[in-house]
């Protein structure tokens, strides 16, 4: 039998090494993807996920601010006559059911129109994403018919549409959009098979498991940090017209799934390797432990002539 190379159990360590980093860097990449892919381009699970902030207080101020801005300029062309009442009046609708009611059609219908236009080839590139205001209308009118509002029966329903997304925008969406549907599929499959593959050409497979298990703590923590990272240049980039309070809330509803699945990386690395160490100290005091000395037996004694 020909002796082993003297070099192979470090080639089979940097191996091993290398593949368990790349699992470890893709974790927070895989993370990232599939909640892109699969968590906002569900519609009733962003319509869920925003119905909450229909009662946050500084989004009711930023949309009453706007509404009541924009009904304000149509009724007299300024924004100084009839603004503050007109404000008033819609921060007071704001607070009933039939604003959160109207806040799930609107973020229905607009997460429609935008999934549509994504996966659509044959929309023309030119056009402007849309949505007809239309269904909000409706549910807003019933709402306030029952609940006894006077005259609701008489507000008019028109189609009327609305851009939520300019050509150029709906052109970056697209291509960020094709690429994450093949991230979102193959990333999490790449770092299951580098995690298998290093701990399996490991010379010592517990402490490849403990360095995977640390490394998925540490992905876990960076995606963490990137989605707080996010959350800070995204306030800072914001014009001073727009309330930062209001967007601050969005973008935590939003990303609250990933903020949970950046603590669960972080709890199962951490336990994982925990446990790895703990077995592996103990099965090493057993292996340490003296086994116990069986005492020979004692030879029967002869009886003597005097005892016989």
């Amino acid at each position: 039998m020909s002796p082993r190379p003297a070099h192979a159990p470090r080639l089979r360590g940097a191996l091993s090494a290398a593949l368990i980093a790349l699992c470890c860097l893709l974790v927070p990449l895989a993370a990232l993807a599939a909640w892109a892919a699969y968590g906002l381009t569900d519609t009733g699970r962003y319509v869920r996920t925003m119905a909450p902030l229909a009662g946050d207080p500084a989004v009711r101020d930023a949309v009453a601010d706007t509404l009541g801005d924009e009904v304000a300029h149509r009724i007299d062309g300024t924004r100084g006559v009839t603004g503050p009442f007109v404000r008033d009046a819609v921060r007071s609708f704001t607070r009933t059911d039939a604003f959160r009611a109207g806040w799930d059609a609107a973020n229905r219908a607009a997460h429609d129109a935008v999934l549509r236009a994504l996966r659509d080839d044959n929309r023309p590139r030119a056009a402007p994403v849309t949505v007809d205001l239309a269904p909000v209308t409706t549910s807003v009118k019933h709402r306030l018919a029952d609940d006894n509002a006077p005259l609701a029966h008489h507000i008019p329903v028109r189609h009327t549409e609305v851009a939520v997304l300019a050509p150029h925008e709906l052109d970056r969406l697209r291509k960020g959009y094709d690429v994450l549907e093949v991230a979102a599929l193959w990333l999490p499959v790449a770092a299951v098979t580098f995690a298998v593959a290093g701990i399996t050409v490991a010379t010592c497979r517990r402490r490849a498991i403990t360095a995977t298990a640390l490394g998925t703590a540490l992905g876990g923590a960076l995606l963490g940090a990137a989605v707080a990272l996010g959350r800070a240049l995204t306030l800072s980039d914001l014009p001073a017209s727009v309330s930062r309070p209001a967007v601050g809330a969005v973008y935590d509803a939003l990303t609250a799934t990933l903020r949970t699945t950046s603590w669960l990386l972080v709890a199962l690395g951490l336990t994982v390797a925990l446990a790895t160490w703990l077995t592996g100290r103990y099965g090493h005091l057993v292996r340490r432990r003296p086994a116990p000395v069986t005492p020979a037996p004692v030879p029967a004694q002869q009886p003597t002539r005097a005892q016989a």
